[in-house]
């Protein structure tokens, strides 16, 4: 697995990009993140989703196609099902994977697993550049307690992870597949059978990261605790073989939940939408209480239009203006993070963009 990056951002290898908004040119995302609805089977007590409640539209086929049209002709790179619902709930997915696979942008997809249905398994998995199952329990009890689910859900998304491994290996498919642990602190017992569990499913890898919360601290993530479990952190990683990797997120995992910038750079390169199909700056912002950062809903209006219009970009400005202090005006550690801070150093401390020297990495176009 030598060139996955699971701790950092791959902007680097999108210089032509950086340059072009640099020079103040209005640019398409490389990466989107978006999801296919708002619902979800499980109640994990970890979820931030529940922080993000807005008005839901119908997220039909025709609306998702047209949106990966859309982004398709834009020159988004790639799209990831993952934002703030369980995209299995929408019967539409695996065509939505299909549709943007043929469009040739790079697809991925982030689950809890259940609803995934065995006889499209196959489908998906040649098309879908990474599978990311989120599972933080490796024991069946721990499991539906953390996950809000019966015990019995266990099973079955082990069973779906089981036969997404052997496809790969039968088919000798590119698709990477992964396991992550969203980890609160009170978690911990879990790190080591999680390692364990990874290794003897036969996945890629294993990502054990933070849990973002908002700026109200609803989530009651109690940040300092992280630095405790540096000794597990590392005996967790040394389970890693050639095959299968184990990785910390530790640049965010120990940086306190806290920010070395105050404007917020990373949304015209990666954005987000919700599964309601409102279109955001980030998941932090989806909030009915965040209207102000609002810019349209796609069930309404494409994509390309809004993206086009005044307001799309009178956001973006707005958000990296001194009138939004990312330090106080929204959640902790945000998906857009790390390409953040690496544009927060270029545009306001003159450093160069680098690290492209050796062999690109894997999932080039999810930044």
């Amino acid at each position: 697995m030598n060139g996955l990056i699971l701790d950092g951002t791959k902007l680097a290898w999108h210089k032509d990009r950086v340059d072009a908004w640099l020079q103040g040119d209005r640019i398409a995302p490389v990466t989107i993140d978006c999801a296919l609805t708002r619902r979800c089977t499980y109640r994990c007590v970890y979820c931030y989703g529940q922080l993000q409640e807005n008005d839901e539209k119908r997220m039909t086929q025709d609306v998702i196609f047209r949106f990966l049209d859309d982004a398709a002709e834009m020159g988004v790179k790639a799209i990831s099902f993952v934002s703030d619902g369980e995209s299995t709930c929408n019967p539409h997915v695996y065509d939505a994977i299909l549709r943007g696979k043929s469009n040739g942008l790079d697809m991925a997809l982030g689950t809890n697993g259940y609803l995934l249905k065995a006889e499209r398994l196959e489908e998906i998995l040649s098309a879908l550049t990474y599978l990311r199952f989120n599972i933080s329990a490796a024991t069946p009890e721990r499991y539906a307690e953390i996950m809000g689910v019966k015990k019995e859900c266990y099973y079955r998304v082990l069973d779906i992870i089981r036969r997404c491994v052997d496809i790969k290996k039968n088919k000798q498919f590119d698709v990477t597949l992964g396991l992550q642990m969203v980890l609160m602190p009170e978690f911990a017992d879990q790190i080591m059978p999680l390692a364990m569990l990874g290794k003897k499913l036969g996945v890629d890898y294993l990502v054990i990261k933070h849990c973002s919360d908002n700026e109200e601290r609803r989530l009651g993530v109690v940040y300092d605790k992280y630095f405790e479990l540096v000794d597990l952190f590392k005996q967790a990683e040394a389970v890693s073989t050639e095959t299968y990797q184990v990785s910390v997120k530790w640049s965010k995992l120990l940086s306190g939940g806290k920010r070395d910038y105050s404007r917020c750079y990373g949304p015209p390169f990666i954005i987000q939408l919700s599964g309601s199909g409102l279109v955001a700056p980030c998941g932090m912002l989806f909030n009915d209480k965040y209207k102000k950062y609002h810019i349209g809903n796609i069930a309404d209006t494409s994509f390309k239009e809004l993206w086009k219009s005044q307001r799309y970009w009178d956001v973006i400005n707005l958000i990296a203006s001194s009138q939004f202090n990312a330090k106080t005006m929204c959640g902790s550690l945000c998906l857009q993070h790390k390409v953040n801070e690496v544009l927060w150093r270029i545009k306001e401390k003159g450093c160069e963009l680098d690290g492209t020297s050796g062999q690109p990495p894997m999932h080039i176009n999810f930044i």
